[in-house]
């Protein structure tokens, strides 16, 4: 993390509870040291007990992730990042629209069989990723699942989430593979426009379609963190929080990057 990155993720980090008068015991490591090897981690992909030497160790690194995976912690700290970044790009805290779509990866062996399943679209033994994003790409909810979970059951839940989190959204995309009774769902119970942006039986190879390319661009940013190309997590809240790191990684090399000057 680059001075400038810290300069911006400090004031963000949520509070320990000894520095609020909650009781407990000061911290050993610096949280600077702690973010660096997290996200060392994540962007590299590497084993826990493989920790270089450079960071705290591995032990310690993997009590930190768990008790920001288990409190909540790793969300606050995202969402506050993406507060930040809507802000930076003129655009009111809370989102009106978003798009949602969801992403099969295969498992690794450690992937037990009550969290993994086969999707038989995409022909892929794993889990799967359902995520809704904004209008500026940013992750505001994801929910991993075993792979053979259909997208409009998951989808119920998640939407369920996200508008109970987000009070003013109002409208969300998604594709094809989320028409029927949902639509009706989200009006209904959530007072939700569900809107479906069909491909066009005439399109023949790659067409960009309208609002997708923003979620199918989250998953491109997804991939490029090597931890997060196949399934490595035990538990599927592992897994979350590992996509809400990845997603800080982006979120601050954002804000620190310097904006081209206009002509």
């Amino acid at each position: 993390m680059t001075d400038a990155e810290w300069a911006v993720v400090r004031p963000l980090l949520p509070v320990p509870g000894w520095m609020r008068g909650r009781g407990g015991q000061p911290e050993a490591y610096c949280h600077r040291a702690m973010l660096d090897a997290v996200r060392y981690l994540v962007d590299n992909g590497i084993k826990w007990r493989a920790m270089p030497a450079d960071f705290p160790r591995w032990d310690r690194v993997y009590a930190f992730f768990r008790r920001w995976r288990d409190h909540l912690l790793v969300r606050e700290f995202h969402d506050r990042l993406r507060d930040r970044v809507r802000q930076k790009a003129e655009r009111d805290a809370e989102p009106t629209a978003g798009v949602i779509d969801s992403q099969s990866v295969k498992a690794d062996a450690v992937v037990g069989a009550d969290s993994r399943g086969f999707d038989g679209g995409k022909l892929i033994n794993g889990r799967k990723r359902h995520v809704v994003v904004d209008t500026l790409g940013l992750l505001l909810d994801v929910m991993v699942t075993a792979a053979d979970i259909g997208d409009r059951a998951a989808a119920k839940v998640l939407l369920e989430r996200v508008a109970d989190a987000h009070h003013r959204l109002e409208l969300v995309w998604a594709d094809g593979g989320y028409t029927g009774s949902l639509v009706e769902h989200c009006l209904a119970t959530l007072a939700l426009v569900l809107a479906i942006v069909k491909r066009n039986d005439n399109m023949r190879g790659f067409v960009v379609l309208p609002k997708r390319w923003i979620v199918e661009r989250l998953f491109a940013h997804l991939m490029r963190t090597r931890r997060l190309v196949r399934d490595f997590e035990r538990a599927t809240t592992s897994a979350e929080a590992m996509i809400y790191w990845s997603m800080t990684m982006i979120m601050t090399r954002r804000l620190t990057r310097l904006r081209p000057a206009r002509a």
